[in-house]
């Protein structure tokens, strides 16, 4: 299955997230909302998962392993909705050691709550965590990035 956009502009993340799925079980995208993380991971991935829809969540909840499929990278949109989605993730990246398993993106932080009672592990080694930011005047064609004196 092919989520290639015909409409995509590169960005200057592409280059750091194709050479980070070769070295990382997993990435995570954060950045402010509308930034194009779910549009840019979309175009390197193989499989979408959206957080967002009811029935997903609930499924997760009962067992994020539920929600995994074997069309890797996975797009898991919006993971932050059900907290424990990040130590299965990274659960699995230790089970198998492949490389480039899923893409996280999430513009929302969890609370301290939530760290302390859903998330276990940093996820260091196996999840890279990625900053994303709104698309650049280079990025966007408005500018050829020569500075002026």
């Amino acid at each position: 299955m092919s989520l290639k956009k015909e409409q995509y502009h590169k960005r200057l993340i592409d280059d750091k997230i194709t050479k980070y799925l070769k070295i990382f079980g997993a990435i995570s995208i954060q950045g402010p909302k509308w930034c194009g993380k779910t549009w840019t991971s979309l175009n390197h991935a193989n499989s979408v998962t959206y957080m967002t829809e009811k029935s997903i969540r609930d499924l997760a909840k009962v067992d994020p392993k539920y929600i995994f499929t074997k069309e890797n990278p996975q797009l898991i949109d919006e993971w932050q909705l059900v907290p424990s989605v990040w130590d299965c993730v990274r659960h699995e990246c230790d089970n198998d050691h492949q490389k480039g398993k899923f893409i996280l993106t999430g513009s929302t932080t969890l609370t301290k709550e939530e760290q302390e009672e859903e998330v276990f592990h940093t996820g260091t080694g196996r999840i890279a965590i990625m900053r994303m930011h709104p698309m650049s005047l280079y990025e966007s064609g408005d500018s050829n990035r020569r500075c002026i004196n």
